[in-house]
């Protein structure tokens, strides 16, 4: 390579200086991790937390700040969400500077070293070997340079570039080197305008079903609430009640029909699930993925990183002449020592065979064009090493079918054959000495991993930029069911019926990034929720899309920055881990959700009966926070925490049904007669109101029995102790939260007759629920015939 006519055209400082002030550098401007402010604004400015400031707003006015306890969850809350998203988005931006090395440019006719982000339009790039591509430009001199593009076409086999040449930012020099004209930076590039398009997309939507529903009621009970406490407070004060007190009873009613605690309670679960996934090595991006790909019944993988390792391995040669294998090994060991590529082909052989002692007298290096590369060998003559259809395109017809048989085992199949004469560019001859047997390396966990997803019901496809026979034969290796059912996706046009080739195949070949993302739409059209896995710039369209993206470590920042988990050393087996914890996720809080909305259910129901009573609303804020704190919020973390693997049954609405709805219930009773047989026994507020919450205690106890179905050891060592803690709280610690005494007559004989009957009366509503629910259901099934 002549270097003085390539240094001429470098540029000088002052001329890449006013390329910089013009803004035509390479700095990224795809950035898809937000910044620090903007994750702090989106976790504070909810509608949550502005009802919450709101109401604390209201308690301060009447200057009784104990009551001001209720705040406290939506600030943790609030924190925990935006500790987790900033842990993540610092961990996405220190892999992303580790990954920046410095390119080498020519300027003022030198070849120096800079930072990525300072090239600009015009520079003239020298890429090595390795080097991965920062810009789009032209090539302008080469040293039989080639490239690997499979991060952005998903096709792994390198391809040789010649002057005058594109290349393409985000593809690697695997051999060779090449000095390169800047044509496009920044956002111009490819990289960059494929991100650019994902970013402007409106985005993924939370499709968490779990905290979706929470976030339903949470939006609902909030459009309820405001004109319903609005009502309350006008209602008391008009019947004559004290401003403070209308206010306190107004607070303590809204607050208790937002299931606050329960959107804590899910968000601190999953963050403890992101803490230990990353001890795990996996990096969470967003917490709601971890229930999304619990969900998740199809598993679309990308099969370079995931199901192979990216490497390839010598099997074994097969002799087709009679030569013997010792001559066999050196000229092969020969050839390709003679060679300075470096492409995986390339060390897959030279891992397997030694450099002989022999004297090279010519070489002519691989290109893609000819698909081989050659040298004389000094005393042995002149061999060639390719793609046989390339060196040998007379072959006969055994040795096709041969060479066929092993291509559909899924082989990668080269041979070695003696040129008749001198090697030039024109083969002359070529005889068949040997066929060279390389296979795509697996992953180790590979199997067991995808057999775990397999038998969890989750349906395996792949989706490759590959030839589809050679995909195919991977996912028979690896036992992926059905991959033998594959297509090859260059043979499908964009009017094709999507929807109908995703559910009819298991193996998709030669896909585009466009395609990729039509398979996965069409998944989710055909109503399944879809996990997506890859690496490159050409997967981000479809890790996007998908309803779950992975990316790994090693993979592209485009790749990394859109994906909602990012396996920091590269191991699928990983996933394994994430399902499980998905799975403990939705299960226990399923489970526990109840207790909460006991809660909010008669919160509601005692705020809609308060609005036509002359009575004050019978709970103050503080009162409730025993109950809030040991009966619901402690148990059901330590429950939430609990290791429950099984598949997910979706069992929310049957535990409100069976718990919930009938708890709430028994509650609005007892305290309803509580409040009418105290005028009787000449109770004041306090009294009734002391009352109202064992009442209330002692169900929530109850329900957490229930919820707790199968009991077992560990759980009755939850259940026990929250139960004793709130009675010594009632009982001792009273004249804190605003309790009376229980131990006067006449007031200890009603609080003994409410804990003896609390058990069998609930028993008896949550009967006649579940009959009343089980006979509308009937009805619902008999009107839809």
């Amino acid at each position: 390579m002549s270097e003085n006519n390539i240094l001429k055209k470098g540029l000088t400082t002052s001329q890449a200086q006013k390329y910089f002030e013009d803004g035509m550098y390479n700095i990224n401007q795809s950035n898809l991790t937000k910044s620090i402010p903007q994750i702090i604004k989106s976790n504070t400015w909810t509608l949550f937390n502005l009802i919450n400031i709101v109401l604390a707003a209201m308690v301060f006015y009447t200057g009784d700040y104990k009551n001001l306890l209720f705040i406290v969850v939506a600030v943790i809350n609030t924190i925990v969400g935006t500790i987790q998203e900033i842990r993540s988005k610092r961990q996405l931006d220190k892999m992303a500077i580790l990954s920046k090395n410095k390119v080498k440019v020519v300027r003022d006719n030198k070849i120096i070293k800079i930072d990525q982000d300072n090239i600009v339009l015009n520079d003239v790039l020298l890429l090595n070997h390795g080097d991965q591509v920062p810009i789009d430009g032209q090539i302008i001199e080469t040293n039989f340079v080639s490239v690997d593009e499979s991060q952005i076409t998903g096709e792994s086999k390198p391809i040789a570039k010649h002057t005058n040449d594109k290349i393409t930012s985000g593809s690697f020099i695997i051999s060779g080197s090449a000095y390169i004209l800047v044509e496009k930076v920044g956002s111009d590039t490819f990289v960059n305008k494929i991100t650019n398009e994902v970013k402007h997309d409106n985005g993924r939507e939370n499709n968490s079903k779990l905290l979706n529903t929470i976030n339903k009621i949470i939006k609902i009970l909030t459009i309820i609430i405001v004109p319903l406490g609005l009502v309350l407070f006008i209602s008391n004060l008009m019947h004559g009640n004290d401003v403070n007190n209308s206010i306190l009873g107004t607070v303590a009613a809204m607050t208790g029909m937002i299931p606050e605690g329960l959107v804590l309670l899910s968000t601190v679960t999953l963050a403890v699930s992101a803490l230990k996934l990353t001890r795990k090595k996996v990096l969470v991006r967003n917490l709601p993925a971890i229930e999304t790909l619990a969900r998740v019944d199809t598993l679309c993988l990308d099969k370079t990183g995931t199901i192979t390792t990216g490497q390839l391995k010598f099997d074994r040669t097969v002799n087709m002449s009679n030569v013997s294998d010792e001559y066999l090994n050196k000229v092969i060991g020969a050839v390709i020592y003679s060679d300075e590529d470096s492409n995986e082909t390339a060390l897959a052989l030279k891992n397997a065979f030694k450099k002989p002692d022999l004297k090279i007298n010519k070489y002519i290096p691989f290109a893609s064009e000819r698909k081989w590369s050659g040298a004389d060998v000094d005393n042995l003559g002149s061999f060639v090493l390719g793609a046989p259809q390339f060196v040998l395109p007379n072959m006969s017809d055994d040795t096709r079918q041969r060479i066929e048989s092993y291509t559909k085992r899924g082989y990668r199949v080269l041979c070695l054959a003696k040129n008749q004469s001198t090697l030039q560019e024109k083969l002359d001859s070529p005889k068949l000495l040997s066929l060279i047997l390389i296979n795509d390396l697996i992953r180790p966990d590979a199997v067991d991993t995808l057999k775990y997803f397999a038998e969890q019901d989750i349906t395996l496809k792949i989706i490759s930029g590959d030839d589809p026979n050679t995909v195919s034969s991977i996912g028979k290796r690896v036992n992926i069911p059905n991959a033998e059912k594959m297509i090859d996706m260059s043979t499908v046009n964009d009017t094709d019926d999507f929807k109908k080739i995703a559910s009819q195949y298991t193996v998709f070949g030669r896909v585009t990034p466009e395609q990729k993302k039509k398979l996965v739409k069409a998944l989710q059209d055909n109503k399944h929720t879809v996990a997506m896995t890859g690496d490159g710039v050409n997967d981000i369209l479809s890790l996007k899309q998908a309803d779950c993206g992975i990316a790994m470590a090693s993979g592209s920042e485009s790749a990394k920055g859109i994906s909602n988990f990012v396996l920091l050393d590269s191991n699928f087996s990983s996933m394994v881990n994430v399902l499980g914890e998905g799975r403990r996720v939705i299960n226990n809080i399923s489970s526990v959700s109840s207790l909460y909305l006991i809660k909010t259910m008669f919160s509601l129901a005692l705020s809609i009966l308060f609005i036509f009573s002359s009575h004050d609303y019978p709970f103050q804020p503080i009162q409730l926070t025993p109950i809030s704190t040991f009966m619901v919020g402690l148990p059901s973390f330590l429950l939430a925490l609990a290791p429950n693997y099984q598949r997910v049954t979706d069992q929310f609405y049957r535990k409100i049904f069976n718990v919930a709805l009938p708890g709430a219930i028994t509650i609005v009773g007892y305290i309803l007669v509580i409040m009418y047989a105290g005028k009787w026994f000449g109770f004041d507020y306090m009294d009734r109101s002391s009352l109202n919450v064992l009442i209330t205690g002692i169900i929530c106890w109850i329900a957490l029995f229930l919820v707790s179905k199968p009991i077992n050891k560990s759980k009755l060592m939850i259940i026990i102790p929250t139960g004793v803690i709130f009675l010594v709280v009632f009982l001792f610690l009273g004249k804190v939260f605003d309790y009376v005494s229980m131990f006067e007559f006449p007031i200890a004989m009603i609080a003994l007759t409410i804990g003896l009957t609390a058990y069998p009366i609930l028993t008896v509503v949550q009967k006649l629920v579940v009959k009343v629910i089980d006979k509308y259901h009937e009805w619902q099934q008999r009107e839809s015939f």
